[in-house]
């Protein structure tokens, strides 16, 4: 992020009052804000109450090359993908789709920035995906995640990310936990070695349950740190980070930006953002970022920039009763709010740090209770 003298004395001027319109887009530039938003934002949403699809009684166009447009619209520049959109039932890349797709980017001015690897949606993952009690199927699940990083070489993506929506359990004494963390940690090595060969970010993304209903294999932001240092064990450097999904963080009662400062203190790097907006220790809503707790928000923005981070922040969200271009936008221009005034806060950074000295709350408040509700 562009973070200087210059551009925070712009809060006051340029960017002061409530950031929408044309501002909400020259404020992402001038402070270097790198907002992308995953393709299924844009796409059709569906639930186990609505399988056909809330908009399948329109004429909506679910096609990549249509999500891509709708990114654009609502004045996103980055896009994140799924393997699976590539590939064909026999797991095996298509060229064309690959073509189509890098096309749509180039048409509407779109980057692509990170690929996710989706090893959740197919029936063969039902016992898990990268710790299927099978290592046959383990063997398929590794092979095509290093497809997938392949793929996002090809798009030019910064960054890989696994999220094992199918690893995990639903009851006591169903798997053997250690057997399916090891086999976690070995399937990332082979993942994160094929990342450093490309020059690719990798990180794992944590979420406390769902689909699996107990817990999932890396259930909180610290156990995905875990395995990162692991892999990077394994590697013999740095390679393996973590994804920090907003929700989930809400999900498992975290304070999200506590999770920022202490993978910096473990020297384990973030490799993503992924934002949305739900309530503290509910499910993952995926709703418009900025619709729950402010305070919390802006707390995450401020540690953001003050653990100096300088990747991608991605909106991940299913918003089913409202139209897609419409919500991303209102979470951009939410999000940048938020920005705004974690950027004020840092503005006071001696101001606050003296304040958190004294050890009183209310002196913390005093420094930033303006910026909050005014700013």
């Amino acid at each position: 992020m562009n973070v200087n003298d210059r551009n925070l004395r712009l809060l006051e001027t340029k960017y002061d009052g409530y950031l929408e319109g044309g501002l909400v887009d020259t404020f992402i530039q001038d402070f270097g804000v790198n907002f992308a938003a995953g393709h299924w934002c844009a796409g059709e949403f569906f639930d186990r109450f609505c399988v056909v699809g809330y908009n399948s009684n329109t004429d909506f166009d679910n096609s990549i090359p249509a999500q891509i447009e709708r990114v654009a619209k609502a004045g996103i520049r980055g896009i994140e993908f799924h393997e699976v959109l590539f590939i064909d039932d026999n797991y095996q890349k298509v060229p064309a789709k690959v073509s189509e797709i890098k096309d749509a980017l180039a048409a509407h001015g779109v980057v692509a920035t990170n690929m996710n690897m989706n090893t959740w949606t197919d029936p063969k993952w039902k016992f898990g995906g990268i710790t299927n009690p099978d290592p046959a199927v383990r063997r398929e699940c590794v092979a095509l995640c290093l497809q997938g990083v392949e793929i996002g070489k090809e798009l030019n993506c910064v960054s890989c990310n696994i999220w094992p929506g199918s690893d995990g359990w639903d009851y006591h004494f169903e798997v053997d936990y250690g057997k399916r963390f090891d086999w976690y940690i070995e399937g990332c090595t082979e993942i994160a070695r094929k990342c450093d060969e490309l020059g690719l970010k990798f990180g794992n993304e944590s979420k406390q349950k769902e689909p699996r209903e107990m817990n999932m294999i890396v259930n909180t932001v610290a156990k995905a740190a875990l395995v990162a240092q692991e892999v990077n064990k394994n590697l013999g450097k740095t390679v393996m980070g973590v994804v920090i999904d907003y929700g989930h963080e809400q999900m498992v009662g975290n304070t999200p930006a506590d999770s920022l400062y202490m993978l910096k203190r473990i020297g384990v790097p973030i490799a993503n953002f992924h934002i949305n907006g739900a309530k503290y220790n509910s499910n993952d809503e995926d709703r418009i970022a900025g619709t729950d707790d402010i305070w919390r928000l802006v707390d995450f923005c401020y540690a953001a920039i003050d653990t100096g981070y300088d990747g991608w922040f991605a909106e991940d969200q299913f918003t089913y009763r409202t139209e897609q271009v419409r919500s991303m936008r209102l979470s951009m221009e939410f999000f940048a709010n938020c920005m705004k005034k974690a950027l004020k806060i840092y503005a006071l950074k001696p101001q606050l740090e003296e304040a958190q000295a004294t050890g009183d709350a209310a002196n913390t408040i005093d420094v930033v209770k303006r910026i909050m509700f005014n700013g």
